[in-house]
């Protein structure tokens, strides 16, 4: 994908719910879906071509979480493999140096945060400083008071995601200023239609 970033803008502004697949039942249900962004969210390094590979004929960006793939480490060359081996667009990561990595080789990168204390709040703007990612996620989705919070603090899009119940989840992180809600709730794919 040429410019993944724009494709990632213009698409969550017309369908600002991303698929997170977890399975290959999802990987089947998600190529069906009004969703033009899926976050590949399992696999291994024997399947994780072949995954990217379903994605991308469906017409869909395909981000892998780096993090979640079985057989990868946390190093750099775990962004390398993605790169060779996957006709991935992107990934997602909650390890800065592996962000720091995908700019590196041209991937599209999310640097996802689990807000679970002030702490790591705090550190959100060095990171995305120093990382650079194009977009920013922060978890749980219902946080709506920190994604204003997050946003004062990086000049980055916003991605929120986890615990995405329904609609009035979707709606809030929306109102809060998120470009787009990403979740494993296959319910809350439909809202795109």
């Amino acid at each position: 994908m040429e410019n993944a970033l724009q494709f990632f803008l213009d698409s969550t502004e017309g369908a600002p719910i991303i698929a997170g697949i977890k399975n290959d039942e999802w990987l089947e249900a998600c190529k069906h879906t009004s969703c033009d962004i899926v976050y590949i969210l399992y696999g291994d390094i024997c399947n994780i071509a072949e995954i990217v590979d379903e994605v991308k004929a469906a017409g869909k960006m395909a981000v892998v979480h780096v993090d979640l793939i079985t057989g990868l480490s946390t190093r750099d060359i775990s962004v390398d493999f993605i790169k060779k081996y996957t006709q991935a667009d992107g990934i997602i990561s909650t390890k800065p140096f592996l962000i720091k990595r995908a700019n590196e080789l041209g991937l599209f990168t999310v640097q996802r945060f689990f807000m679970i204390d002030a702490i790591t709040y705090a550190n959100i703007k060095k990171h995305v400083k120093e990382n650079n990612p194009d977009v920013v996620e922060i978890m749980p989705a219902g946080l709506t008071k920190m994604i204003r919070y997050v946003l004062e603090q990086v000049d980055k899009p916003l991605v929120a995601s986890g615990l995405v119940l329904d609609r009035e989840d979707v709606m809030g992180a929306l109102k809060a200023g998120a470009i787009a809600v990403s979740t494993t709730n296959m319910e809350v794919w439909k809202l795109n239609e």
